[in-house]
């Protein structure tokens, strides 16, 4: 039996026009601006014009520690979406952009796989409707204002050596986090060190991601911080007068892309933070969007459960008033068995044991959903040909013992029809009754809304703050900002801040080296031990597979 990829099951199949499911998904033509004919663009007015519709059930979901043996944490959100739809729900799939930054460098593409696919994928893998270039140019007009208002004169007394806010660029490109610019004489600039951030990582994602509209846009862009003066004073992007030109920039940018499944669901794709460096959910428009036209909108947080699915719940949930009826944790059985020490060229063999030994990952995120936040979770596993029923049963048995089910997904293979049972679940969950509960306070200190972080959700001893991020915390706390959310960047790897980790040590200290915050998001960002928010490439990049022929068809995207 020949074996087709992800794109080439995506190429193969017949997609909708995009007035067909705009109108499936129940918005009316006068909110759609096409971008051809299977992407478009949903006004953001809809939201405000439908303000009174009773808002959908709101699935959340979610995933243990990543690995290199996968867990189609992306796979089973666009497959439960179709599923909900094949047992007669109405169902909106609201998902992030990917970064081209991923796609040319490990994953090689993002937009599900199998028979679970939002399409059309090589669009949404590439430049799709151009959002991401337009938050990198709206960053790198900010940083071009600021060095010019240094080069004119630097009326406002800026201390260069404490320019906080970096260029940015959607490619891991590690040549490009360390520089010094400026160079070359008076008549171009003042020489100083500078540095480049992946744009999923600027602040002015973030900002997109978490306005309410284009007002709010344009004051939390005012707000963000991107130097001090001499005398400790913040200045902010309002004080060079670049942020009316930025919102000008993200005008578009900040309407949520409409696109479909493979199986024609509706599906809304915008913005993308990355969750290991930023705060990992899609924007705030897109999930209210999916809420207004769905009886269940179904959407997903970046990476682990102690990274995404908390930052969706302290911070996101936080800021809008939003919480979710259910929660989703996928895993796979050959992923727990990694975390059990399992090689990844033997995952396919059988081993109880190692599995066993790797099912505390699992566990331990089951616990902090349903125990420390108090939200009502199924366990998805993603099922692989090699699974076997004692292995199946072992992990519905430990999952049992927690008060939680565990349903078998098989929608990359079956699409919507293998996550019925899934769908099931979901449905009865988000008829129980549920209360959120954050981590932290936010009257805490932020040292204290740190530990309470490190040892409620990852379960380490504690966080200790290096002396530069002992004193920026003095520092953040004196200037008000010590009241703010924390979205820690740390290794998607490991509860611990040591990707080699696995499973789900304890004892372990989380060290926070820098902490800088996020005025126009509105959060203070701890970066934990080497995280770097511009990735490089491996050695053998996915980009060398991609390719595209005589014809304009593209290749390589898995």
């Amino acid at each position: 039996m020949s074996f087709k990829s992800d794109i080439e099951i995506a190429q193969a199949a017949t997609l909708e026009h995009i007035r067909d499911i705009a109108a499936k998904a129940g918005i009316a033509e006068q909110y759609i601006e096409q971008y051809g004919n299977y992407k478009a663009k949903i006004d953001y007015s809809y939201l405000t014009d439908h303000a009174a519709t009773p808002d959908g059930k709101l699935v959340l979901v979610t995933a243990i520690n990543p690995t290199p043996a996968g867990e189609g944490k992306t796979t089973t959100t666009v497959g439960l979406s179709d599923a909900l739809r094949a047992i007669g729900k109405n169902s909106i799939v609201a998902l992030r952009e990917p970064s081209l930054g991923p796609v040319f460098g490990v994953k090689g593409g993002a937009a599900g796989g199998g028979h679970a696919q939002v399409v059309p994928m090589e669009d949404i893998n590439l430049h799709f409707t151009g959002d991401f270039h337009a938050i990198s140019a709206a960053n790198n007009l900010l940083a071009a204002m600021l060095d010019n208002h240094i080069h004119q004169g630097n009326e406002l007394g800026i201390d260069i050596r404490r320019i906080v806010w970096k260029r940015a660029v959607d490619m891991n490109d590690r040549q490009l986090r360390f520089i010094t610019d400026g160079l070359g004489g008076k008549a171009n600039g003042v020489p100083r060190e500078d540095g480049f951030d992946i744009t999923v990582a600027s602040e002015v994602m973030a900002v997109l991601c978490l306005a309410d509209d284009i007002t709010d846009l344009k004051s939390r862009l005012g707000r963000m911080i991107v130097a001090y003066t001499y005398d400790d004073k913040p200045v902010t992007a309002s004080d060079l007068k670049a942020h009316g030109a930025m919102a000008a920039l993200l005008k578009d940018a900040l309407k949520p892309n409409l696109v479909q499944t493979l199986e024609g669901t509706p599906a809304i794709l915008h913005g993308g933070p990355f969750a290991n460096i930023a705060h990992g959910c899609n924007s705030l428009t897109a999930t209210r969007m999916a809420l207004k036209l769905g009886d269940y909108a179904v959407t997903e947080a970046g990476f682990g459960a102690d990274l995404g699915a908390e930052k969706f719940l302290d911070i996101k949930c936080r800021v809008s008033g939003l919480k979710p009826d259910a929660v989703v944790i996928v895993a796979s059985i050959r992923a727990l068995k990694h975390h059990g020490g399992v090689a990844k060229a033997d995952l396919g063999t059988p081993d109880t044991g190692a599995l066993d030994l790797g099912l505390p990952n699992l566990l331990r995120h089951v616990e902090n959903i349903t125990k420390v936040f108090g939200l009502p979770a199924v366990v998805a596993i993603n099922r692989f040909p090699t699974d076997t029923p004692e292995e199946i049963a072992l992990v519905e048995e430990r999952c049992r013992a927690l008060g939680v089910n565990v349903a078998l997904s098989e929608v990359h293979s079956k699409g919507g029809l293998g996550g019925e049972a899934l769908a099931k679940e979901v449905v009865r969950l988000c008829e129980t009754e549920s209360t959120l509960n954050y981590v932290y306070d936010l009257d805490l200190s932020i040292e204290d809304k740190l530990n309470a972080i490190v040892r409620r959700i990852y379960r380490g001893a504690g966080v200790s703050l290096t002396a530069a991020a002992k004193k920026q915390a003095e520092q953040l706390e004196a200037l008000g900002f010590g009241k703010l959310p924390i979205c820690v960047a740390k290794t998607q790897y490991s509860f611990s801040e040591d990707l080699n980790l696995r499973c789900a040590p304890e004892g372990f200290t989380i060290t926070v080296r820098t902490l800088k915050v996020s005025a126009g998001a509105g959060f203070i960002v701890a970066l934990a031990g080497d995280i770097m928010t511009l990735p490089g490439l491996p050695k053998i990049p996915s980009a060398e597979k991609i390719d595209v022929d005589s014809s304009g068809k593209i290749s390589g995207l898995f």
